[in-house]
């Protein structure tokens, strides 16, 4: 089903939540790597593929976020207290904002580097996020450590997303994971 019905997930928003945690995860691993690699004009393309990818998760994100306002979201389990409920609606909605974040922060941190002009996967040209500021001299490194911060709070609080669903899978026992996993129905 397309739609998310009181004890599921739909097939769209699995779809959504599972394309956004691998691209993420190769994002994640891409960015840890690719600051060590020399700077030099051979590592360009990685750079130019790791902020492309940034961009289709922002695009993605936003997608997500329009079907999620658009589609019904399952009921909770019936024996969750209410203090679980509403930690898991504001862990869900931290989740959101770090996945628009992230990106943002990156394409904010590339306008300010102003290194070269942004092309998303080479085709369509992206405008920068303002520039650089030459009475904020540091302005360029406070954008890296921004993002890197913002990459590792959003890793912090997607394990926490994936232990509490481990613990709703082995412990509670309420099918709140098999109810997201792909190719699964309740």
């Amino acid at each position: 089903m397309l739609k998310s019905g009181p004890n599921h997930w739909g097939s769209l928003a699995k779809f959504f939540h599972w394309t956004l945690v691998a691209l993420i995860l190769v994002q994640g691993a891409i960015g840890l790597i690719m600051v060590d690699l020399p700077k030099r004009p051979s590592v360009i393309p990685v750079y130019s593929f790791h902020k492309s990818l940034g961009l289709t998760i922002l695009a993605l994100a936003v997608l997500r976020l329009a079907w999620r306002l658009f589609d019904a979201r399952p009921h909770d389990p019936p024996a969750m207290p209410r203090w679980q409920a509403l930690g898991a609606r504001a862990g869900h909605a931290l989740l959101y904002l770090l996945i628009f974040l992230v990106p943002l922060s990156g394409w904010w941190y590339d306008s300010v580097a102003a290194l070269r002009p942004l092309y998303w996967f080479g085709l369509i040209h992206v405008p920068p996020l303002g520039g650089p500021d030459p009475s904020i001299p540091d302005l360029k490194h406070i954008a890296a450590d921004r993002h890197q911060l913002l990459f590792w709070v959003l890793i912090a609080v997607a394990a926490g997303h994936a232990l509490m669903a481990l613990i709703h899978h082995f412990h509670n026992r309420d099918g709140v994971l098999k109810r997201m996993l792909p190719f699964t129905r309740i």
